[in-house]
Formats: C-alpha cells, sequence, structure tokens
C-alpha cells in the first residue's frame, strides 16, 4: 500500500516531523491535526481544518484545532495569510517560496512563482538601496468571463497541484 505524498516512510507527515523537530508533544488530536494539513493542498481556515478533522475523529473539538494551529503557528510551524473574507487561512512555512493569486468571486487561492517577478522585486530593492531578504505578493483578482484556466508556473522545491513534491 502506497503512502500518502504528504507522508515519509515511517508514516509520519511533515508537518508531524516539523512538530516533533521542534521538540512539540505529539498528542493524538496534534497527529491528526498536523496530518490533515499536510494533506491539504488548499489553505484551509480553522473552521475547515476542524470540519475535516472531526470528520476524521468526531471526538476532537474546534476549541483543541485553534490552540493547535496557534501553536504552530507560534513554533513557526505555519503561517498566518489574510486572503480578504474575513478568516485567517493557514499553510506550512515550509512550502517553498511562492505568491498567491486570489479570486475574488470564488475565494480560490492559485500559488505561482514568476522568475521574471522575483528580478523585479531585487531590482526594485537595489535601485532603493536595499538587498531583498524577503518578500510575498498577493494578487486578488476576478476571471474574465471567457478566459480558460492558464496552468500556473510550477514552483521549485514545492508541493505541485497535485501535492507531490517537485525537483
Amino acid at each position: 500500500m502506497d503512502t500518502p505524498a504528504s507522508a515519509d516512510r515511517e508514516g509520519i507527515s511533515r508537518i508531524e516531523r516539523l512538530c516533533i523537530d521542534r521538540g512539540l508533544k505529539m498528542t493524538g488530536q496534534r497527529r491528526l491535526i498536523a496530518r490533515v494539513l499536510s494533506d491539504s493542498a488548499d489553505h484551509p481556515d480553522v473552521e475547515e481544518l476542524y470540519r475535516r478533522a472531526h470528520a476524521r475523529d468526531s471526538h476532537i473539538s474546534i476549541a483543541t484545532v485553534y490552540r493547535t494551529v496557534r501553536l504552530l503557528e507560534e513554533k513557526g510551524i505555519l503561517e498566518r495569510r489574510d486572503f480578504g473574507g474575513g478568516r485567517a487561512r493557514y499553510e506550512p512555512t515550509e512550502h517553498g517560496h511562492h505568491h498567491h493569486l486570489i479570486d475574488v468571486d470564488t475565494g480560490k487561492v492559485i500559488e505561482f512563482a514568476d522568475e521574471r517577478h522575483e528580478a523585479l522585486a531585487k531590482e526594485i530593492a537595489a535601485r532603493l538601496g536595499f538587498e531583498l531578504v524577503d518578500h510575498r505578493l498577493e494578487l486578488f483578482g476576478r476571471r474574465f468571463p471567457e478566459a480558460k484556466p492558464a496552468a500556473p508556473a510550477p514552483r521549485r522545491g514545492g508541493r505541485a497541484r497535485n501535492g507531490r513534491d517537485q525537483a
């Protein structure tokens, strides 16, 4: 039987591994939340994360999910994102450098990387007398009515849209 793309040879999800590496005690409920996060190809908010975890274990409470997400954020395992809509959404910090395009009508988040944007950001920082050390870009848009979805540019070192690691 194949293990999920998010699990290593020992069956430990990538977020569980980060928790263990940072010295967190892995209770059964934390382990479940870490696995749900690792299996997520999107950017769930706490309520969606709770819904997914609750579908696997009906004994988990929303308070446990909130506490665990806050702890994972404090430990630098998760990053909070604000894509509008009034709810924070989360993704792993080790997700690889990328940016987001948010469809304002559906809330769908499209991840992308663009070498031209990276070069321009470095050029702007240098022109202003700075060395760029980090940046993030979140674009909000509405699809043209006649537009067909274009395939997003693949990200290096992160997960592909299918959840598998890219080389």
